[in-house]
Formats: structure tokens, sequence, C-alpha cells
């Protein structure tokens, strides 16, 4: 099936307005560039890169062609020009991924990914990752996923002064993450342009392999994610909201379909295909896949 392929097209196009304005709040926090200046200073960046190749096994065509495949067709589509390198660490019994390396690019994604996802889910998944480094999203990412570090080192050396900034930041940032999301799965959407295979992608990602993703599990799940109001959390008091997203980490994954479902029902995505259809004949035609386990 032939897909529409996304010429010259900013992240900035399609950011969800809760990831714009958490972002905004984020970048207000007078604690910010201390913790910047820290990752900078203690070399984060090569850090995480040593990390990932030191552990995590490299995916080429040879080893992993389907991955592989999955990974040049996101960035085709996406018109991601610089193909980052893809990565596959161990399983944790659920799906995980990551995208790391603001100077040199990285993904990774677990076993469970591999083995859950269909190529098409795959693609979700990629797009989804390929939206934080296409938006420049990976220094704030890092910053998270050194958090705790940067804070005991501030706080020890600023009498605890600089903590307290640092954890005010720390809700900011954690906030931003989870609305970040709702960004990343319109790019994913963009990369597999099926919104039934975005909802199959986010179940799995929500922790059902694929055995148990049947019409019924489908259909009601769906029917939760019209069913929540993500719009109230902006009524939620300040440590409410706090604890919620301190697990930033969790795949969130009926409030993600819910957000995902507004932008479908709304018609801008449509609008999207719509555009680029008519404006360009860019298009990859893909022959069928093999299984997940090909």
């Amino acid at each position: 099936m032939a897909k529409q392929i996304f010429k010259n097209t900013e992240v900035e196009s399609y950011r969800h307005p809760f990831d714009r304005r958490a972002l905004a709040n984020l970048e207000k926090m007078p604690g910010l560039s201390l913790l910047l200046k820290k990752i900078n200073e203690y070399g984060i960046d090569r850090l995480l890169r040593l990390q990932t190749v030191g552990a995590d096994f490299r995916i080429t065509a040879h080893n992993f062609p389907r991955l592989d495949r999955a990974l040049l067709e996101a960035c085709k589509i996406l018109d991601v020009a610089s193909v980052p390198e893809l990565y596959l660490f161990r399983g944790v019994g659920s799906i995980a991924s990551y995208a790391i390396g603001v100077e040199k690019p990285m993904i990774g994604i677990n076993l469970e990914a591999m083995e859950w996802l269909t190529h098409e889910e795959l693609l979700f998944l990629l797009g989804h990752q390929l939206s934080r480094i296409k938006g420049g999203y990976l220094t704030y990412q890092q910053l998270a996923a050194v958090m705790p570090f940067l804070k005991t080192v501030i706080s020890s050396t600023t009498l605890g002064l600089g903590g307290l900034a640092a954890n005010s930041v720390e809700i900011a940032l954690y906030n931003w993450i989870v609305m970040a999301k709702f960004t990343g799965d319109r790019a994913g959407l963009l990369a597999c342009q099926d919104v039934d295979v975005a909802l199959t992608a986010l179940i799995k990602l929500g922790g059902l392999p694929g055995e148990y993703v049947t019409e019924a599990v489908i259909s009601e799940f769906e029917a939760q994610a019209r069913q929540f109001d993500t719009s109230k959390l902006s009524g939620l008091d300040q440590i409410t909201k706090i604890f919620s997203f301190m697990d930033h980490a969790n795949a969130w994954a009926v409030m993600r379909a819910a957000e995902l479902l507004k932008w479908v029902d709304s018609g801008e995505y449509d609008g999207w295909m719509q555009f680029y259809s008519s404006s360009s004949s860019h298009h990859i035609d893909r022959p069928n896949q093999p299984s997940p386990t090909g």
C-alpha cells in the first residue's frame, strides 16, 4: 500500500498544544539553565551513548532486517534525512523504547517491541521516537534520565538551595515529557497512516501482547479512550498532578489514545493527508512484510 511522504515538514507544525504549553512552562523555570550546564559539564550525552553502544545490540540490515526496514521507511515518510542508529535491548516484560544523543541521535527498542509489534505498528513506535529527534526534544529527555543524580550534586554544592530550584524544574520536566507523548503519537500516526494500527500499537504499549488484542479488546479500548477527558487534568490540584506525572515512563496508553482520536476526529489528520496527497506525488510503495517474528 502506498504511503505519503511528508517532505519539508517540521514537528512544530503538528505539535500538540499541551506539549507546546508544557514546554514553554519548563523553559521559564529559573533552575533549568543550571541543570543544562551540569549536563554539559559531566558529558551526559557521551555517557549515555557509551552506555548504549557498550550494552545494546546495534541493528543493521544484516542481523535484524525487518527492524532496519521499518526504521528506513519511517525516516523516509517523516523526512528525516540523517537516519539514526537503532539498537535492541533486553526484554522488560513490556514494550520500551528511547531516543538519545543530541550530537548523534540513537533510538533503542526492546525485545518485546520487536516480538509484539507488526511492521506497521513499528512505524508508529519509530515515528514517535523520530519526532523527539527531529523536534529537538533530546536535551530535555536526557535531563530527565539523569535528574536524580543532578539533583543530588546540585543540592550538595549549593547548601540545598539549588536542590529546591531543581525540584521545581523536575516537576515541570516530567509534566512536559508526558505532554510531549501526544506530539510523538501524532508523528507515529503520520508514519503508519492507519488509525487502527495506532490504536493496536498503543494497546500493546500499554502492556498487552498481541494474542490478547482481539476485536473486543480494541473496541472497548477505543470506547474507554473516547470517554477519557484529558482537559480535566488542568483542574487537578498541584499535588495530585505531581504524583500523577512522576511516573513519566508510564505508557499512558488510554490518555494518549484519547488525544490522538481527538486529532483524527477534528479532521486535522485527514487534512494533512489530503494536503500532501494533492500537493505532492511522493509516496512509498511497500510490498507485504513478514510476520513480527520474521
